[in-house]
């Protein structure tokens, strides 16, 4: 398997990456150590944020890799989705980790253990080094990528936290308030907790084919109505296939008295979604006559099939009959019950 086929999709993106997870991984050893031998748990709570920045940026990079992969016959989106599913896994392990540390937390909170603060600075020190380090390897590749902007905030905030963390150990060093190390666990572990909820939610989202996020489907009609000749746009279906890919299909009713060429209707349809809403894979039935699905959104049922599909029924390849198009390849004769004739010459385009 050809690893660096993936890579060259982006090659400066990549290296920075490769750099950037390089670096995190160095410090995530040295606060998980420096935690025990230091026994602070605001560096171990801490060390906990930084493998979510591990994980953010190996899935920004993995995201690279699978886009040079293609589509096959049993993959059809490719394997754009798994970066998705190492998403919501990485969630619900940081849940699970947050968890420990508060636990352990709220004992010390009880019966407070003490702290080498002066270890626990020189970490924390060393881990803001690297964490600033990183954020400038990455800024400037954080605008033009959904999974490089998120790895960008995510080094950004724990560069944040490790400026608490020595806060902390320079108020236990100079106090004795050893109560301050659990506190600062708590509070970065509930910080934990809200970007592992996001993951969680954003993932399960793309899985169940919820609409983009920051897309609102009745500005997509809207725009869409703004290209000459349409009319209506019905039957639609919106969804994500990985964080940065969003694909559509609809049906699109468009003036019964044009007969020009059909495909410029629909570049000009797919210019508008890509440059207004960043969807760039669509699929585009265009119709002159309305067809049975009248609504903007519609059920899909598991065992509802339309009479015209059903055995022994009328059947000719779709379940309305009237005149209308296909962004996407389509073959074949339209078979007719009793023989009966059919007049139904589609034009077809794909979309892209």
């Amino acid at each position: 398997m050809d690893i660096m086929r993936g890579l060259k999709a982006s090659s400066e993106q990549s290296k920075g990456l490769i750099f950037s997870i390089a670096l995190t991984a160095f410090i995530l050893i040295v606060e998980v150590v420096g935690g025990f031998l230091t026994n602070s748990l605001a560096l171990l709570s801490d060390a906990a944020h930084v493998m979510t920045d591990l994980v953010s940026l190996a899935l920004a990079l993995f995201a690279i890799f699978l886009s040079g992969f293609p589509a096959s016959d049993t993959r059809t989106y490719g394997w754009h989705r798994s970066e998705v599913f190492a998403a919501f896994i990485n969630g619900i392990s940081l849940v699970v980790i947050s968890g420990i540390i508060m636990y352990e937390a709220v004992v010390r909170l009880v019966t407070p253990e003490p702290v080498k603060s002066l270890g626990m600075l020189g970490v924390a020190l060393f881990g803001l080094v690297v964490n600033l380090a990183v954020v400038h390897k990455l800024q400037g590749h954080d605008h033009h990528d959904l999974n490089m902007r998120s790895a960008f905030l995510h080094v950004l905030g724990d560069a944040l936290m490790s400026v608490g963390v020595i806060a902390g150990g320079v108020v236990m060093h100079y106090t004795g308030w050893y109560v301050v190390d659990p506190a600062l666990s708590i509070f970065f572990s509930l910080f934990i907790l809200w970007g592992a909820g996001r993951v969680i939610y954003d993932s399960a989202h793309i899985f169940l084919e919820g609409v983009p996020k920051g897309i609102d489907i009745n500005d997509v009609v809207e725009e869409i109505k703004k290209v000459p000749h349409v009319l209506d746009v019905h039957r639609l279906h919106l969804w994500s296939i990985c964080s940065n890919i969003s694909a559509m299909s609809a049906h699109i009713m468009i003036d019964p008295h044009y007969h020009g060429r059909r495909e410029i209707i629909i570049n000009d349809i797919n210019c508008r979604l890509v440059s207004c809403f960043h969807i760039n894979h669509t699929t585009l039935q265009l119709e002159k006559e309305q067809c049975e699905f009248t609504g903007l959104v519609c059920d899909v049922s598991h065992c509802d099939i339309p009479a015209s599909r059903r055995p022994g029924g009328h059947f000719h390849g779709h379940d309305h009959g009237h005149e209308h198009d296909h962004a996407h390849e389509h073959e074949g004769e339209h078979i007719h019950a009793e023989g009966e004739e059919h007049e139904h010459e589609p034009e077809h385009a794909h979309a892209r």
